[in-house]
């Protein structure tokens, strides 16, 4: 199997550093440094367990050369000042023990200089922005923008630079370069790209200079060539210097397009840069695009762009963005581009470089795409994953062998349920998982039909516990009969959310559909008494998809369903937060008008701000109707009726309602258990409803008590 990513795992070389690999540990903003702009043990352990993992080259991004002037994020890291080598130094050392090559990205905010903003100081920029209009900041929730910076900011100054400001600027990179070199790193990143100060002065939007630093792309330039030459001075000759670019400005008026960075690539080739990492940038106003540039929904996106950088230059090209390992392995075979950057993959799991390795790409933790790790930022907290709650956190002990073995039972095949038996098994516990259902996956069977990477976790986690030594025990009710009969010493209730009807007026009716209602029916599960609503041809075809195994394969269903599906072509979904949403981004993208009601003033509760605003993008886009704030739901055959914030009725006509919030813990197996005697402790959705993170993180933070 390692034979099928041979140019993924064959050695590389960045100017005089020589890479192990090519898969690189990308820049990134983690918000993990102290408060000092130091390195310290967090920052440490994130970079050394990413070295553990097998990544050719790990680099600490974002690192201030003015810091804080010009610091962009809570927990940046700084090579400001000679007290900012030793933590740096420490880390390289730690790094460069496992293996790995270790890289500094040096960076200055300029423009997007969020902390100057807060603190007072002026933003440099090369010329005074423009006013552009945008609907960023309308996809927050309240309890977001109280704490989210973009709120905090009051008056904000510009100063334009002067040429003595931007001499200063260059001195700054020259002795961060300096001090790089001193904490022994191997290369250095120059952060020209994503709105910062070089990428301003390159764009056309926000570079209207009429001196020698604007005008041409030569001129605009001009900056970025004068910093890669003092940045290879302060280096020495030992170090390898190489820059990130911009390839596009998505949709910004008048801002960077290919023709401008192909010219700009050869520029920095001449001015000495060992290699161009390939990203792009997007008008930031608007948030829908904050996923459609340098981190994409879009799986390659940049990667035509990245090859016509790699045609005009002769220096490696590091290309990144939702790239599978199989592809970018495909592009380096094909001379397309050297290396690849990935950031969200390696906080999901760090050691994809070595299961690559070792032939094993199926025990890979996948990423899904949630954008909960950027998302974090962008609340002015530090970088986390969904999927793993050990990022952020690789200095605890999370799998420490358990001083007392003893045989936990856990009910429920749920996301949290399978990922907490993985974790007991693997403290040494003797785990016993009970699955009424016959298959594994709980509501997660489901979340993998309306969104797709979510049948990739669904995947891993079955496959994980297939390989474990967990005990699973499907089709059966746990019960305390059978937990005494097992002899568990602990129970652990994973039995997901209770979604109970909630007193709407009608939704006693036939065509009134539940989360529970239609994850049975798309999964072709016995429907709970009293909820069989379908007809008979279409009980039978479930039924059928039950028995042939074709309803347990979240891809069969998804596919099926763009041909069939017992739903109408008018629905109204009442429920406006995560599950309502991806519900009717399924529905909408299988010809279904779909009107969307809620209480709520805003929706998308439960999804992480940046998929947020892709998510309401794609739904307005797809012609769905929201109703906020919307009350006096009432339901009969024909419509759906409420009362609008205006205070007007209006009946909004419905072939199929669903009704996709009144979630809550499902607490009845945990009471009828204590009652037995037994001590149970809730995990996932069954201790208040958290999503696929809370089920994670909550099976991880339990299994290293127990």
């Amino acid at each position: 199997m390692a034979k099928q990513f041979e140019h993924l795992l064959s050695a590389g070389r960045i100017g005089p550093m020589t890479l192990r690999n090519r898969m690189l540990l990308t820049a990134m903003g983690t918000g993990l440094a102290e408060d000092d702009g130091t390195c310290g043990p967090r920052s440490l352990a994130f970079n050394r367990r990413q070295a553990e993992g097998g990544v050719g080259l790990v680099t600490l991004g974002v690192v201030g050369v003015g810091w804080p002037i010009g610091s962009n994020m809570k927990g940046q890291p700084a090579l400001s000042e000679d007290r900012h080598i030793a933590g740096i130094a420490e880390t390289a050392r730690a790094v460069q023990q496992h293996g790995a090559r270790f890289a500094v990205q040096l960076h200055f905010g300029g423009l997007v200089g969020m902390e100057d903003m807060l603190a007072g100081r002026p933003a440099w920029t090369p010329s005074l922005p423009v006013p552009v209009d945008g609907d960023m900041l309308e996809g927050f929730l309240e309890e977001e923008a109280a704490v989210a910076p973009f709120f905090q900011l009051r008056d904000v100054h510009y100063k334009v630079m002067t040429r003595a400001d931007i001499a200063d600027l260059v001195e700054m990179f020259r002795a961060a370069a300096a001090r790089a070199r001193r904490a022994g790193v191997d290369g250095i990143e120059i952060h020209a790209g994503h709105g910062y100060i070089i990428s301003s002065f390159l764009s056309p939007a926000t570079n209207r200079r009429d001196d020698e630093y604007g005008g041409s792309v030569a001129n605009r330039a001009r900056l970025l060539v004068e910093i890669i030459a003092a940045v290879r001075d302060g280096a020495g000759p030992d170090v390898a210097v190489w820059c990130k670019i911009d390839t596009e400005e998505y949709e910004r008026a008048g801002g960077i397009r290919l023709e401008h960075a192909l010219e700009t690539a050869r520029l920095a080739e001449a001015a000495g840069a060992h290699a161009i990492t390939v990203t792009a940038n997007h008008e930031p106003a608007r948030g829908t695009l904050h996923s459609a540039s340098h981190t994409p929904q879009t799986p390659g996106l940049n990667l035509p762009k990245a090859a016509a950088i790699k045609a005009a230059v002769s220096i490696p090209v590091i290309f990144s963005g939702r790239i599978e390992p199989e592809l970018a392995d495909a592009v380096i075979g094909r001379g397309e581009g050297d290396f690849l950057g990935m950031g969200r993959k390696l906080l999901a799991d760090p050691s994809l470089p070595a299961k690559i390795g070792r032939g094993e790409p199926g025990a890979i933790l996948p990423c899904i795409y949630c954008y909960t790790c950027i998302s974090a930022i962008y609340y002015g907290g530090s970088v986390r994953c969904a999927v793993n709650p050990e990022t952020a956190f690789e200095g605890e002990d999370w799998l420490a062998p358990a001083a007392e073995k003893r045989h936990i039972a856990v009910v429920g095949g749920g996301p949290a349920g399978m990922e907490t038996a993985r974790r007991l098994a693997l403290r040494g516990h003797r785990v016993t998982l009970i699955e009424r259902s016959r298959v594994l996956g709980g509501t997660l069977r489901f979340a993998a039909i309306a969104y797709e990477p979510n049948e990739r976790l669904l995947d891993w986690l079955v496959r994980e516990i297939g390989q474990s030594d967990v005990d699973v025990r499907l089709g059966e009710e746990a019960s305390p009969e059978l937990l005494q009969s097992i002899g568990a010493d602990a129970v652990v209730v994973a039995t997901g959310a209770r979604r109970d009807l909630y007193g709407v007026p009608g939704d006693d009716l036939a065509h009134v559909l539940n989360g529970d209602d239609l994850r049975r029916l798309m999964l072709g599960e016995k429907a709970l008494p009293g909820r069989t609503k379908l007809g008979r041809a279409d009980r039978a075809l479930a039924k059928a998809g039950a028995m042939t195994g074709a309803t347990s394969q979240p891809a069969v269903v998804r596919e099926a369903s763009k041909a069939w599906m017992p739903l109408g072509e008018r629905i109204v979904i009442i429920g406006g937060d995560l599950v309502g949403l991806e519900l009717a981004e399924f529905l909408a993208h299988r010809g279904r008008k779909i009107t969307i009601l809620d209480d709520a003033p805003k929706f998308g509760r439960g999804l992480q701000i940046v998929r947020r605003w892709r998510v309401l993008d794609d739904l307005r886009e797809a012609g769905v109707h929201f109703e906020p704030a919307a009350s006096d739901f009432a339901i009969d055959k024909a419509a759906v009726h409420a009362t609008r914030a205006d205070g007007q009725r209006i009946a909004f006509p419905a072939d199929h309602v669903i009704l996709a919030r009144g979630a809550g813990a499902d607490l009845r197996l945990a009471e009828r258990l204590q009652a037995a005697g037994f001590a149970p402790q809730a995990v996932g959705d069954a201790g208040g409803v958290g999503y696929i993170e809370g089920a994670m993180r909550g099976a991880a933070e339990l299994a290293r008590t127990l």
